[in-house]
């Protein structure tokens, strides 16, 4: 009898084989690589060859689902933060103030409302659910993210920096819901949320991301003046510097993802060689396509059809309130008085509004945000709805901006964007030196 793990690396090897080989002609048609990975899991799991056990005989790991997405999302906005060359100035940054300080705000409470009203949770448990689901995904994201260090369109601009940061800005709102399910009396831990998990948790991860960094990139200028590292172990500064900065962010009680998308910046800026920060952006985005395979294999394979039929109902609900309704609508306010950072004088294009709305995808960090919970006091009948509330989310998302990201943004290309000889060049941006 072979061995299940040894069936495992055989389909995982061939499956890699032959999106490879065929990504010239997937990447033509109107689908993802992550819809290709999500029914391929799915056959994996319990309902095909059951090659993937994470849920078996009612049980569910949920904290190797959290540990392997948690290290999927820290790779994917580190790689965020080194596409971003634009200058830390607020109004070369005001499209992603506007998503992470309007947008987002508006995602979490509307989904809120959802879940308290319609879905008859209390307003902790409810905040809970918007700040699981309210965060796009930095992961599946990529067709509609900056294409180089050299892209500097506003649309890919903005959904690049708000997956880079709200994956970590959700957290507050993650702890607050954990801090309801453990207290209703919210008088006991307000003041504490406020002070800690807002004000301290985000300050931290800024600093610590600048600190980190900056360090990290001295002392490797430093030791290769007198000796070059090996040309082959050269790309795992770019690992070194992502757990570093998570780890001794989390340390001091700081958001670990921030923290790192804030190094991603920092190191962008940092080399004088610029080619040094190239070379860890390739080197890390392989590195992400290989994460997202895993990941949405995992998907696939606890997906169970007795409990999303049960909690169909509610799932659609919130799935066509939250991608035709919360996230259009926000975005459109969101944008309200919007000038392209390339054309002062002329409105961010009606068109552009409405693909900010639509590119809300969900994916890997809404999966860390569930299996957190999990670990952390989200159980029982709250935890089954939260949980396939979620996952069905994630698997329409995946469909939906699967389908549509391709067609949408050829067409974008065309009709919308600025053609290269308007675009703005790349600046040469030294804010940390």
């Amino acid at each position: 009898m072979v061995d299940i793990y040894i069936i495992d690396l055989f389909v995982i090897g061939l499956l890699l084989l032959v999106v490879t080989l065929g990504s010239g002609w997937i990447s033509r048609l109107p689908l993802s690589f992550a819809l290709i990975y999500l029914v391929v899991g799915i056959i994996l799991g319990p309902y095909g060859f059951e090659l993937i056990q994470l849920r078996r005989e009612g049980v569910f790991n949920a904290e190797v689902l959290e540990r392997v997405t948690e290290f999927v999302v820290i790779v994917s906005v580190y790689s965020c933060g080194l596409k971003i060359v634009r200058p830390l100035q607020l109004g070369a940054w005001d499209i992603t103030a506007r998503l992470i300080g309007f947008l987002m705000p508006i995602s979490i409470f509307g989904l809120a409302l959802v879940g308290k009203f319609f879905l008859g949770m209390d307003w902790g448990e409810a905040i809970l659910l918007g700040a699981i689901l309210a965060p796009t995904d930095p992961v599946l994201a990529s067709e509609v993210q900056l294409t180089d260090t050299h892209d500097q369109d506003e649309l890919r601009f903005g959904l690049t920096s708000e997956g880079g940061l709200n994956d970590a800005l959700a957290f507050p709102f993650v702890y607050f819901g954990i801090h309801s399910l453990k207290d209703k009396n919210w008088d006991n831990w307000f003041k504490q949320w406020v002070a800690v998990d807002l004000i301290w948790a985000i300050a931290a991860g800024i600093v610590m991301g600048i600190i980190v960094a900056k360090a990290i990139v001295w002392i490797d200028t430093k030791i290769q003046k007198r000796r070059h590292a090996d040309e082959l172990m050269e790309d795992f500064i770019a690992i070194s510097t992502i757990l570093l900065t998570y780890s001794l962010t989390e340390f001091v009680n700081g958001y670990g993802f921030l923290g790192v998308f804030v190094a991603g910046l920092v190191v962008q800026r940092s080399y004088k060689n610029s080619e040094k920060a190239l070379a860890q952006l390739e080197f890390i985005e392989r590195i992400e396509k290989l994460l997202e395979v895993g990941t949405i294999l995992l998907l696939g394979s606890i997906l169970l059809y007795k409990p999303m039929v049960t909690y169909a109902t509610q799932s659609l609900l919130v799935v066509v309130l939250v991608f035709f309704v919360i996230r259009p609508v926000g975005a459109w306010i969101s944008t309200i008085g919007k000038y392209p950072v390339d054309s002062p004088r002329k409105k961010l294009h009606l068109r552009t509004r409405w693909l900010f709305g639509w590119f809300g995808i969900r994916g890997v960090g809404s999966l860390y945000y569930l299996a957190y919970a999990f670990g952390n006091g989200l159980k029982g009948e709250l935890g089954e709805q939260i949980g396939w509330i979620t996952y069905t989310t994630i698997v329409v998302s995946v469909i939906m901006h699967g389908i549509s990201s391709t067609p949408l943004m050829n067409w974008y290309e065309r009709n919308i964007a600025p053609k290269p000889r308007d675009a703005s060049p790349p600046a040469t941006v030294n804010e940390f030196e």
